[in-house]
């Protein structure tokens, strides 16, 4: 039996008492990722990035091991829900226009202490202090610092487009002005290298366009290295007593974390281990997080179908970004169907020995997205469930 189909008989063992569609989390691969992470990052804490995990109890399993420390969250609603729950350290790492969270925050010490937010335009700072509502507590600011990679006088970049904060002129200016305005403290800075930690260089079938997505990631690294370190260099003069300097994402903890500027880690998706991961040179790690759908038809001879499974990811549409049929390994979707809202056939021979009501396992494409669809998480270890956890969907709360 392959480690694969050993794997099939374990979720199925373990979930026989329950009905397909569920999601499940490994615990012990999640552990297991836990701490490989823990190990490339080689001493620097890792902040976990919550919009990776989704899951309150899961986020408080890895935040109580040893090597982890603080999450970055995505929205100020969930950030402020993370600190009234009791997560101390929270780094809002995108701008927000939330007026109503700005005044919540402004008005409540133990939001403010534990709550840090994004900023990259001094329009951000003048939207929070109108947001005050008459609130006096002391903002923590982060300031995010653009990765991309430039080429050709800037003709050509590689990076996502996030910050228009470059070159450390321009956030040494931003950090006097914060230092400047009454009622804000500049704590951070943060550096999402996402070309880097999101981009897999060993494309199966692609050794040409691996290489060059190698390449590019060498000279990244190398531009970035030395532009984070000015940059550091120059925030520091205005603010000395900057808390912490954050970069990196799950592909490429180890290279971040070598870079002396750097202080801490995030990570979040090497932990559930979704598709999109598997495609890395520098580290492999242990699909951790599936869901499973229901056969609920069987149309002809080397054919299944199964109840819902449209769960495509953000970014690009394309390919990729679908959830794969994972076990029985040798099932593929129909090129003309896809995933379907409601239903989904699937080809190959493995569909033959699938009977009505067996499931099928996905891995979705991204980490925590799986989480929208599903309320419950099973936890599994061995060939039990030991426990469940509710979402933050089952919490109540989709905070995009």
């Amino acid at each position: 039996m392959t480690s694969r189909a050993a794997d099939r008989a374990r979720y199925d063992r373990a979930t026989a008492h329950l009905d397909a569609p569920l999601a499940v989390v490994d615990l012990d691969a999640f552990d297991a990722n836990a701490d490989d992470l823990v190990r490339r990052a080689g001493g620097k804490p890792i902040r976990v990035a919550s919009k990776s995990v989704r899951c309150r109890a899961l986020l408080e399993r890895v935040l109580a091991r040893d090597g982890f420390a603080g999450i970055m969250s995505f929205t100020l609603d969930e950030s402020l829900w993370l600190a009234r729950a009791g997560f101390e350290d929270v780094l809002l790492a995108y701008p927000s226009a939330d007026r109503t969270g700005f005044a919540q925050l402004a008005g409540d010490p133990k939001l403010a202490g534990a709550v840090t937010v994004m900023v990259d335009d001094p329009a951000q700072l003048e939207l929070i202090d109108r947001s005050r509502g008459g609130g006096k507590e002391e903002i923590r600011i982060c300031l995010e610092l653009d990765t991309a990679l430039q080429l050709l006088g800037g003709r050509v970049r590689v990076g996502a487009r996030r910050s228009p904060l470059r070159e450390p002129a321009q956030l040494a200016e931003l950090a006097r002005s914060i230092a400047r305005r009454p009622g804000f403290r500049l704590v951070g800075l943060m550096a999402y290298e996402g070309h880097v930690a999101g981009v897999g260089d060993s494309l199966a079938g692609r050794p040409l366009r691996s290489r060059v997505v190698r390449l590019m990631q060498s000279a990244a690294r190398r531009e970035l290295a030395a532009r984070r370190a000015a940059v550091v260099r120059a925030v520091r003069r205005v603010a000395p007593d900057l808390e912490f300097v954050n970069g990196g994402g799950t592909g490429s903890v180890q290279h971040t974390a070598a870079e002396d500027a750097v202080t801490e880690i995030a990570a979040g998706s090497g932990l559930y281990l979704p598709r999109l991961f598997d495609n890395y040179t520098s580290f492999t790690g242990c699909p951790a997080a599936l869901f499973a759908q229901p056969v609920v038809r069987r149309p002809g001879v080397g054919v299944v179908t199964v109840l819902g499974g449209g769960y495509p990811a953000s970014g690009a549409a394309g390919v990729d970004r679908l959830p794969v049929p994972y076990l029985p390994e040798g099932l593929h979707y129909d090129p003309q169907e896809g995933p379907g809202e409601v239903q989904t056939p699937l080809l190959g021979s493995p569909a033959d020995d699938l009977l009505m009501g067996d499931k099928v396992w996905f891995r979705h494409a991204k980490a925590g997205e799986m989480c929208e669809r599903f309320d419950t998480l099973q936890l599994i270890e061995g060939d039990r469930v030991t426990g469940t956890a509710p979402t933050y969907r089952g919490e109540g709360r989709t905070f995009l």
